[in-house]
């Protein structure tokens, strides 16, 4: 049964993905985009190679998300634990914003396209934070597409926070303990201003969370695929919201 559950294109090679409907467009796509180390080891090239091809398709998916109808897309950027990585490894990963909104702002503008982080700024070096602050303020007024850049971000971190917000304000008095509702622990969220996603898509063929999002993707519609994240494209896009618009969304109704 998990081949039904995966519902990858590259299992059907002689099937030509169908353009999805125009209906029942997911509102808000969150992806882990993984594989670009493995994109480049194939390649016999860096991981950072990886790294730099992958910025490009984030561009690519964004304008075609925001073509499709999407209204929100959450990018699983830096989690974490991803500061386990080698030192040199990090080092450039902390330089790849700065050098995303360098060159896309303009396009970013162009499209429309408004730019959120969710994550804790702890431990972000200043040039990183700085480059993703200008992406923010100078994309504030846009309508369009909302970019959520997952960086420094895991989800028991942010469930953590969520938790000793509460209690702080239960020592206060402010609110009672037995009062605390799932609509008091989604303001504590780092998400707390946007829908929970409709669709989680993660590349690369593993099929985990990597403790992304773990409370807002409670109900969502999960697709994996084997394409790794530089060579993700429109087409693979296309093929995860059409499953999606063919799975039923009962929310442990019948």
């Amino acid at each position: 049964m998990i081949d039904r559950f995966l519902k990858n294109p590259e299992e059907r090679p002689h099937q030509k993905a169908d353009t999805a409907k125009s209906g029942n467009i997911p509102a808000h796509v969150a992806i882990i985009m993984d594989g670009n180390g493995r994109w480049a080891k194939e390649r016999g090239m860096p991981r950072v190679a990886g790294h730099r091809e992958g910025m490009k398709t984030i561009n690519r998916i964004v304008e075609k998300a925001h073509l499709m109808g999407i209204k929100y897309i959450t990018l699983y950027a830096f989690s974490t634990e991803n500061w386990k990585r080698p030192k040199s490894e990090v080092e450039f990963l902390m330089r790849m914003p700065e050098k995303f909104i360098t060159k896309e702002l303009p396009s970013l503008m162009e499209n429309n396209v408004k730019v959120q982080m969710m994550g804790s700024t702890d431990l972000l070096p200043a040039h990183t934070l700085k480059a993703v602050k200008k992406a923010i303020d100078d994309t504030a007024g846009n309508t369009g597409i909302v970019m959520n850049i997952a960086m420094n971000y895991g989800g028991r971190d942010e469930l953590v926070r969520a938790v000793k917000a509460l209690g702080e304000e239960v020592e206060s008095g402010s609110i009672k303990a037995e009062d605390i509702s799932e609509k008091d622990i989604k303001a504590k969220l780092f998400s707390s201003n946007l829908p929970d996603p409709d669709l989680l898509i993660r590349t690369s063929g593993e099929i985990r969370l990597s403790n992304f999002m773990l409370w807002q993707l409670a109900y969502s519609e999960f697709w994996f695929t084997d394409v790794l994240w530089p060579d993700f494209n429109g087409e693979h896009l296309e093929e995860a919201v059409k499953v999606f618009q063919e799975r039923k969304r009962r929310y442990g109704g019948v």
